[in-house]
């Protein structure tokens, strides 16, 4: 077996996981009691269990952002020597951002166009969507230059977040011996967030295995089948 697919890995307990969930759920979805809302089935395992571990996988995922981006960032900006080398990283930084986003969006699209998700699944749907008109440029640039950085980073604005630990990094690296003890606070930190980052990803099997498993056990084959002959 292929050290990438061995249980000792992560990456082969998620595809473990990802496995047995689809096996299960296909198996799920044809008992008549998972279709059911107030059989035990689907109230106490499949909206109960599974659903809650799911979410919290998903929320552990959530909360990683946010800090991981935020004290990295600082820690590698204030630990730079050279005030010059600040100004090209805090660049490289943003650009890097807007290039892995625009990069994601358009391989999302490409596949979006490619696999056309959700043809032949017929459904009810009184849903409609109205797209918001564009922000002209220099909103943009202005908008990510935070008024609150606790705002952003309780709302997820990456680019917010970015500008604001670099800034603050710049300050504690122009602070002297302040800054020196601020910098060890925050590299301290830095641990205990990758430490927090190993925790989530150590429970990743099990909230895959939920959420794949309810997925099947609810939408099943007749839902499930079509979507992916589309793929094809």
């Amino acid at each position: 077996m292929a050290p990438v697919l061995s249980l000792r890995t992560l990456t082969g307990r998620i595809l473990f996981g990802m496995t047995l969930g689809i096996i299960v759920g296909v198996v799920l979805s044809f008992f008549p009691a998972a279709q059911e809302t107030g059989h035990w089935l689907r109230t106490g395992i499949i909206d109960g269990l599974l659903h809650v571990i799911g979410r919290i996988f998903l929320a552990g995922l959530s909360l990683l952002v946010v800090p991981l981006v935020f004290v990295s960032l600082v820690c590698g900006t204030a630990a730079l020597d050279d005030i010059r080398r600040l100004g090209r990283v805090g660049i490289k930084t943003v650009a890097l951002y807007l290039l892995t986003t625009a990069a994601a969006i358009t391989l999302a699209l490409t596949a979006a166009v490619i696999i056309k998700p959700g043809l032949g699944i017929e459904g009810e749907s009184s849903a409609t969507f109205s797209a918001a008109e564009a922000p002209r440029l220099v909103d943009v640039l202005i908008q990510i230059f935070p008024t609150n950085p606790v705002q952003a980073m309780a709302t997820g604005n990456m680019l917010q977040i970015i500008v604001f630990s670099i800034l603050l990094g710049i300050a504690i690296s122009l602070s002297g011996d302040s800054g020196k003890r601020i910098l060890t606070v925050f590299e301290d930190l830095n641990v205990i967030i990758m430490k927090l980052v190993w925790l989530v990803m150590e429970i990743a099997p099990f909230g895959v295995f939920a959420l794949i498993t309810r997925t099947f056990a609810t939408q099943g084959l007749d839902a499930i089948l079509p979507l992916a002959k589309s793929s094809f």
